[in-house]
C-alpha cells in the first residue's frame, strides 16, 4: 500500500503542500528577487508553459485512471457472464455432478461478490485463499464427468465454460492490481509544487486578497483526489459495484 491509495489523504496533503508552496513564492521569494518591468512578460510565458504541462499530466493521468476503472467494470460483467453461463452448462453433466457443480458455483459467486464489496484487507486474504480452494474444487467437479461424457462437444462446452470462470477471476485480480505508476504521481506532485511557487511569486501582494492563492492549490488537489479515488477501488468513494454479480446471485436463488 502507498500513500496514493488513500484519496482523502492525497487531497489534504496535496492542498497543504501546494498552498504552502504558493505562499512561499509570494511571501519569501519576492523579498529576495522582486520583479522589474522587463521580466514580467517572460515570466508569464514560463508560468503559462508550466501550468500547461501540469494540465497535460493531470489529463493523461485522469485518462489512465478512467480506463482502469472501466476495465475493472468490464471484468465484473465478464465474471458474471462466465459464472452464469457455466451454471447453465452444468445441466449437461449427470444429475449428481450437475448439482455439485451448481452448488459450488453458487458458493463461488458469493465469494466473488464479497471480493468487490469488502474493504477489510485481512478478510480479503482469507477470501482469496478460499476462492483458490473453490476453483480447485470446481475444476475437480467437472474433470471426471466431463471426460467420461460420450459426446466430445458437450465435454468442450463444460470445460471451456469453467476455463472462462477461472480466467475471468484472474483478469479481474490483475486489473485491481494495475494502478498509475508511482513515478507518475511524483512527477505530477513536483510540477504542481513548482507551478504554485511560480504563481505565488508572480502574484500581486497577497495582503490584499490572500485567499486567491488558495484557488490553484485547491483545484489541483481536487483533481489529484479524483484521480486517486478512481485508481483506488478499495479505498475510494467511486468503487466498482458488483451489480451484475448481485443480479446473478438473486437470479440463482429464485431459480
Amino acid at each position: 500500500m502507498t500513500l496514493v491509495s488513500y484519496p482523502l489523504v492525497v487531497l489534504a496533503l496535496s492542498f497543504v503542500t501546494f498552498w504552502l508552496s504558493a505562499l512561499l513564492g509570494a511571501l519569501v521569494l519576492k523579498r529576495y528577487s522582486a520583479f522589474d518591468g522587463g521580466t514580467r512578460e517572460e515570466f508569464g510565458l514560463i508560468v503559462g508553459a508550466t501550468l500547461t504541462l501540469l494540465g497535460l499530466l493531470i489529463g493523461f493521468s485522469f485518462s489512465m485512471a478512467i480506463s482502469r476503472y472501466e476495465l475493472r467494470t468490464a471484468y465484473e460483467e465478464a465474471e458474471a457472464n462466465a459464472i452464469g453461463t457455466e451454471y447453465l452448462r452444468a445441466e449437461l453433466l449427470p444429475a449428481a455432478d450437475a448439482a455439485r457443480v451448481r452448488a459450488l458455483l453458487a458458493e463461488y459467486l458469493d465469494q466473488r461478490v464479497f471480493f468487490y464489496t469488502s474493504r477489510d484487507r485481512q478478510q480479503l486474504r482469507h477470501v482469496d485463499a478460499y476462492t483458490a480452494q473453490l476453483q480447485d474444487r470446481l475444476w475437480s467437479a467437472i474433470r471426471t464427468p466431463a471426460t467420461t461424457q460420450p459426446s466430445p462437444p458437450i465435454q468442450a462446452l463444460v470445460i471451456s465454460g469453467m476455463n472462462d470462470v477461472l480466467n475471468s477471476q484472474g483478469n479481474t485480480q490483475a486489473a485491481w492490481w494495475n494502478h498509475i505508476p508511482f513515478a507518475a504521481w511524483i512527477l505530477m506532485a513536483a510540477i504542481a509544487v513548482f507551478s504554485n511557487l511560480l504563481v505565488g511569486y508572480g502574484a500581486r501582494p497577497v495582503r490584499t486578497k490572500p485567499y486567491l492563492l488558495m484557488v490553484l492549490p485547491l483545484v489541483v488537489s481536487v483533481a489529484l483526489y479524483l484521480i486517486a479515488d478512481l485508481d483506488s477501488p478499495r479505498s475510494g468513494i467511486i468503487g466498482v459495484q458488483p451489480q451484475n454479480l448481485l443480479s446473478l446471485s438473486q437470479s440463482l436463488r429464485t431459480h
